[in-house]
């Protein structure tokens, strides 16, 4: 019997990075190396994050000669996502970078920006970028929400620097 191989585990902060692309010209939604190197790596200001993962109904399909109810995959839609970052005093920060209708790309490297290893690609449009204010003991940050405007394409693998 064939298993699965064990998993080199890993934590995400200090690993993953998350980028955001203006553009990628390519069809299959796919960023080239040079469209990474355009883009800007916003992994130092992330605070936390929600969302970023997709999801497929299903469609019921019962018939007249079981009780069982098979079902088939629906329609695939992806979670409320966010970002949330640092805000800066002087207003030097994300703010510059994603304002509200800002279209693009925020590309996921779980692995690290490291080549042959996997990235998921969301194509976005910022929704809103609200401060969040806190008489806690909590730094003054900024969530940027973002709508997912078209399929993100997952697990893609991440080019080679040229």
């Amino acid at each position: 019997m064939a298993e699965i191989p064990k998993s080199t585990r890993y934590w995400a902060v200090g690993t993953t990075q998350v980028h955001f692309l203006p553009t990628i010209a390519a069809e299959d939604g796919v960023p080239t190396r040079a469209e990474i190197t355009a883009g800007t790596n916003l992994t130092r200001e992330v605070a936390d994050f929600d969302g970023w993962s997709t999801t497929s109904d299903k469609i019921d399909t019962p018939d007249m000669v079981s009780r069982f109810v098979s079902n088939i995959p629906g329609a695939i839609s992806a979670e409320d996502s966010s970002i949330t970052f640092y805000a800066d005093r002087a207003g030097v920060d994300v703010r510059d970078i994603l304002p509200r209708d800002t279209q693009g790309f925020v590309v996921w490297m779980d692995g690290g920006d490291v080549a042959t290893q996997f990235m998921d690609i969301y194509p976005v449009t910022v929704a809103s970028a609200p401060k969040i204010r806190s008489m806690d003991d909590n730094a003054t940050m900024i969530r940027v929400d973002f709508n997912i405007t078209s399929e993100p394409v997952e697990n893609a693998e991440i080019p080679a620097a040229a």
